[in-house]
């Protein structure tokens, strides 16, 4: 079993390179939370695309709490700048979630692991490379909503950046603007991961939103009709209910965290 100290030395290197790359706030750092009470099954947070591990906190906090060793990674080129964004690749994500398993799993736990968006798509990935116990899909996709988002390839000659404004609450942990070159990077990600789908047989808990303006929230049904897991589940929000499901913003938090935790607990 891997000691406490293992996964925090890892994690302090973590998040030493995080801040040679330009992450300053504290936030947005890669974290650990350590379960408390009965041990359960670890479990890795992802977040999605132009956000930072900061999305995962609550689930991480609820988690904690009820025994769940919890390491939230963070992806390249997230809780820097858009400009560091547009020069990564979606296989340093894959890597950075798959070597956050591997932490987990040393000493044979069976890990867990919780996306959101694009991290959801990331896990299900690490899942093809790696057993995993459980997956939480929050809002996961295989299509954007913006009309053009699978022109990104080329339209990032002609214009490197979306404008996407937050909410002044929300702009320490997201990016206000989007880097072409990483949506082209999400549309290599998506064309891969439709090849695995029909191949991964984790338990899985799908959620999504009908309120949800980033992804289509059909799709999320769509990646949970064609993964080959014997036990799956899938619940789909209503219109008030946006496309970050864990942060304060969605006005079914709480049940979203229950949701987590049931599942989790079988």
């Amino acid at each position: 079993m891997p000691t406490t100290g293992k996964i925090s030395e890892q994690l302090e290197q973590w998040r030493d390179q995080s801040r040679q790359e330009g992450v300053s706030h504290p936030a947005n750092l890669p974290f650990f939370l350590p379960g408390r009470g009965e041990e359960k099954s670890p479990v890795l947070l992802v977040h999605g695309f132009s956000a930072s591990p900061w999305e995962m906190l609550h689930p991480a906090r609820r988690l904690a709490r009820e025994g769940h060793d919890c390491l939230a990674v963070r992806l390249a080129g997230h809780g820097t700048t858009p400009e560091d964004l547009a020069d990564r690749s979606w296989r340093e994500w894959l890597d950075t979630v798959c070597r956050g398993v591997e932490l987990l799993a040393a000493g044979g736990r069976s890990v867990a692991a919780v996306g959101s968006s694009t991290g959801a798509l990331l896990v299900l990935m690490a899942a093809t490379r790696a057993p995993l116990q459980r997956l939480v899909l929050l809002s996961p996709y295989l299509r954007l909503r913006h009309y053009l988002a699978p022109l990104a390839g080329w339209l990032k000659y002609l214009k490197a950046f979306q404008q996407q404004p937050k909410p002044e609450d929300l702009a320490p942990y997201f990016y206000d603007r989007r880097p072409l070159a990483g949506v082209e990077q999400i549309n290599l990600l998506r064309n891969e991961l439709q090849k695995q789908l029909a191949g991964i047989e984790t338990p899985t808990l799908v959620l999504c939103a009908e309120g949800d303006q980033t992804v289509d929230p059909q799709s999320a049904e769509e990646i949970f009709n064609r993964l080959a897991s014997r036990e799956k589940h899938f619940f789909r929000y209503g219109p008030d209910v946006p496309h970050v499901l864990t942060i304060d913003e969605n006005p079914q938090l709480e049940d979203t965290l229950k949701r987590i935790s049931d599942f989790l607990e079988k």
